[in-house]
C-alpha cells in the first residue's frame, strides 16, 4: 500500500501534539515510509524529517502516563 502524500504527511505532522497515541503513531509511521521514499524530493522528505525530529523532541518533554507505551 502507498503511503499517503508528502504534502498531507507534513500537514499531519502538525497534529501529532492533538493526536491520540493510535493516530500518532500512524502519522509517525507515514512520515518514516516517506522518509524511506527515494522518488520523493530531497527538500521534501527534510522538511517533513525537521518536522518529525521536532515533534520527537516536544514529545520527549511531555509526561508519560500508565496508558502509554513509549
Amino acid at each position: 500500500m502507498p503511503h499517503p502524500a508528502p504534502s498531507k504527511v507534513y500537514e499531519n505532522l502538525q497534529k501529532l501534539a492533538t493526536a491520540d497515541t493510535a493516530q500518532s503513531a500512524e502519522y509517525r509511521q507515514d512520515a518514516v515510509e516517506v522518509l524511506a521514499d527515494l522518488d520523493v524530493d530531497v527538500d521534501v522528505r527534510q522538511e517533513i524529517a525537521d518536522r518529525l525530529d521536532d515533534a520527537n523532541h516536544l514529545m520527549t518533554l511531555n509526561n508519560v502516563d500508565g496508558e502509554d507505551s513509549y
